[in-house]
């Protein structure tokens, strides 16, 4: 029988969010209901909710989300209900050309439910990132859903589902971070931490964090930075290359998605070094650089997209980290709230007064 239950939606570009009536259907072939324990306020929200990333409005927003499943459809087999699982917006598909040759972590037809959520009055809700999860339950496809230990906190294990992963993953899986690697972060926020707390696991020797906010870049030392830079006050590409002898860092990542920090980031590199774009840009952004320096410096110039994940694989594995102590995840909730509590955690987000805001259902 179908479910009614107050989610968060934008129902228009640039305008605030509400609370409205949500029917959520049965689950069908492939699919789950799952019952939402907790959702981060990601970014990527706002994005939709400013019209950033489409005009399907209206969008059932949240996306980094946690919880029990519900009810399962037809054909379902790798989940049951009962089970604690984190929501991830890479259900491969492992057909496509980059799941048949190895690589599913760059899937180009992943699934997502096929029928759609809708207002009380039949309006079809486009969910952000084929999730839609600032609700009490929400239909995803049953590939979405990643089984991780029980024993983690919901409001923790939430958050691999979209900005810590994409930090840790640019870190670990996109710049390969090795041990005894030169690390430079440019920009410390959630993600830009995320990869901080990756370079450390991966054996970084020197972590380097930009930034020009004081409150964040004691925030990157608290998760691990050897060093902070102060951009505001301080050339970082002179401040990085100080700091690594004079030829720059192995790898650098720019978790801002500016074009200005971009070519910082591309400088503070030493030769045959690595950078990593995990920062998202706006579609109007443009980027210009010296054809013989993208030549002459060698290396690879790379974009991390959601970490180059593959939930399967990396969220069961770093949450069991968590559980030993190893990867402090607990220290990304900055604030908790509920559903109503959405708008006001977008104008905190963007203010830089947190690192994530969770709402806890």
């Amino acid at each position: 029988m179908p479910i009614e239950t107050q989610g968060v939606v934008a129902l228009g570009k640039g305008q605030p969010v509400s609370l409205e009536t949500v029917i959520v259907p049965d689950p069908g072939p492939g699919e789950a209901v799952v019952e939402v324990q907790a959702c981060g306020v990601c970014h990527t929200d706002l994005h939709y909710r400013e019209g950033g990333i489409g005009e399907d409005f209206p969008y059932l927003l949240g996306h980094e989300a946690a919880g029990i499943v519900s009810a399962v459809g037809p054909g379902v087999t790798d989940v049951a209900p009962g089970d604690f699982v984190v929501l991830n917006w890479r259900a491969v598909c492992g057909q496509c050309r980059a799941c048949l040759r190895g690589r599913p972590w760059y899937c180009f037809n992943t699934h997502n439910a096929k029928q759609k959520m809708t207002l009380a009055d039949g309006t079809p809700l486009s969910p952000a990132l084929g999730i839609g999860a600032f609700l009490k339950y929400t239909l995803v496809a049953a590939g979405q859903c990643t089984k991780v230990d029980p024993r983690a906190s919901a409001s923790v294990a939430g958050l691999l589902g979209c900005g810590v992963m994409a930090g840790i993953g640019a870190a670990l899986n996109t710049g390969n971070v090795g041990r005894g690697d030169t690390v430079a972060v440019f920009g410390c926020g959630g993600v830009g931490d995320a990869a901080i707390v990756g370079s450390v696991l991966a054996g970084a020797s020197k972590v380097i964090a930009i930034d020009v906010d004081v409150r964040k870049l004691a925030w990157a030392q608290e998760f691990g930075a050897t060093h902070v830079v102060n951009s505001r006050e301080t050339d970082p590409v002179e401040a990085v290359r100080a700091l690594t002898g004079g030829f720059g860092a192995d790898v650098v990542i720019e978790a801002v998605g500016l074009p200005q920090v971009y070519e910082q980031a591309f400088y503070a590199r030493d030769l045959a070094g690595t950078v990593v774009l995990v920062g998202v840009p706006r579609p109007d952004m443009q980027l210009t650089l010296p054809f013989l320096e993208v030549f002459g410096r060698g290396g690879a110039l790379k974009s991390s997209w959601y970490g180059d994940c593959l939930p399967s694989r990396d969220f069961p594995l770093l949450i069991d980290l968590h559980l030993q102590g190893r990867l402090p995840l607990d220290r990304f909730v900055s604030a908790t709230g509920t559903l109503s509590d959405v708008e006001a955690a977008f104008h905190e987000m963007e203010a830089g007064s947190v690192l994530r805001t969770v709402i806890v259902l």
